[in-house]
């Protein structure tokens, strides 16, 4: 019995010192930097959530995020009209022409997306650093269609008119003001995005635990305007992030603002500034594990120059929940991002798998991990 008790005594006082030492090494990365993946405004310029941390002067790090999301987003009359059809079809000429049809302004917007970003930054000096992006896009129907409505019927929750089309296609049908289009395919399978440069400064003095963290980038529209790659126009952009980094948990609220020059796109707009909220929190769950739950709130990139329809002028709400890990110089990311109230603007359901290789971890840091 005395030997128990003591083994017990030895472990509580090792778990005693292992926490002290995680809240000593503790690290924390930041908002989740996932853009917002909605097919309206997409092209434009999204200032993504900075990191937590500044590296030593002279370090760089590389980051590459795959991010794919699946949207089915259409208008009030669309839903009934595909709602009241009997069976599952692939739309062509005679649905088409019964939605434009339709009294008013009516769109449809079905297919998947994946994005590529390839980021690099520099730490230019204590304060100051600089990075690049680089992005790559595909379209298509996608394989994510069946699933979404099994989670629908699973839950009792309404399909919107999905049975009505064939799984895993591209419909895009635009009867708006300021357009009308009709795509059956993908208009194109994907290419390179605008690349985004910018600068971020750690200098604004705060007391502890509380830091700022300013960031501005554009982007630039080197090859011109390309169907659904590019605007064809340059976007400037400035954030703000207050963040308080304590020994267990992280706070991030961090706001934005673009110039969106307009165009391009599925829908055509005009110029205009379009601000961003971020509210994140991270949990450490070990020195090297954390989970973040973030939210997304941003206005909508259109007026009603370019359509009436209240769905695509509202503000649109996502929610992100993720898991990071560290191992090493690899950081490793999932996450997973949900439209929220307006669901007719944003993406039904997103994911994203991230990897960064950053510079040599603290040593002490190391040894805790060689411990366990």
């Amino acid at each position: 019995m005395m030997r128990r008790v003591f083994r017990w005594l030895a472990w509580i006082v090792a778990s005693a010192a292992t926490a002290a030492a995680c809240a000593q090494t503790a690290q924390f990365f930041g908002p989740l930097r996932a853009r917002d993946l909605s097919p309206f405004g997409y092209l434009r310029l999204d200032m993504r959530p900075t990191y937590a941390r500044d590296l030593a002067p002279g370090e760089w790090a590389i980051a590459a995020e795959l991010a794919y999301q699946n949207t089915w987003a259409l208008s009030p009359n669309v839903e009934a009209y595909l709602t009241a059809l009997p069976g599952r079809r692939e739309l062509g000429p005679a649905e088409v022409a019964a939605i434009r049809a339709l009294p008013g302004e009516n769109y449809l917007v079905d297919m998947e997306l994946a994005q590529l970003d390839i980021t690099v930054r520099r730490q230019l000096t204590e304060h100051l650093s600089a990075y690049a992006i680089v992005s790559g896009a595909h379209y298509g129907g996608g394989l994510l269609d069946s699933g979404i409505e099994r989670f629908h019927e699973t839950f009792g929750f309404s399909t919107f008119g999905r049975k009505a089309v064939a799984r895993n296609d591209v419909n895009i049908i635009l009867d708006l003001k300021s357009m009308q289009s009709t795509q059956l395919e993908a208009p194109t399978r994907g290419g390179l995005l605008d690349p985004t440069l910018g600068l971020r400064y750690t200098g604004v003095a705060l007391r502890e635990p509380w830091s700022l963290v300013l960031e501005g980038a554009v982007k630039l529209p080197l090859s011109g305007r390309r169907m659904l790659l590019s605007t064809g126009r340059a976007d400037v952009g400035a954030q703000g992030t207050l963040q308080r980094l304590g020994a267990w948990q992280a706070f991030y609220i961090n706001a934005a603002a673009v110039y969106y020059a307009g165009t391009g796109g599925l829908v055509r707009s005009g110029s205009q500034i379009v601000p961003t909220l971020v509210l994140g929190y991270e949990r450490r769950l070990t020195a090297r594990t954390t989970v973040i739950l973030q939210g997304y709130a941003s206005t909508s990139p259109y007026s009603h120059a370019d359509t009436d329809l209240r769905e695509l002028l509202a503000t649109k709400f996502q929610l992100s929940g993720g898991l990071r890990q560290r191992r090493g110089r690899h950081m490793f990311t999932f996450a997973i991002t949900e439209n929220l109230q307006n669901l007719n603007n944003t993406p039904d359901i997103g994911f994203q798998i991230g990897w960064a290789l950053l510079p040599a971890e603290p040593p002490a840091a190391a040894s805790l991990d060689q411990q366990r």
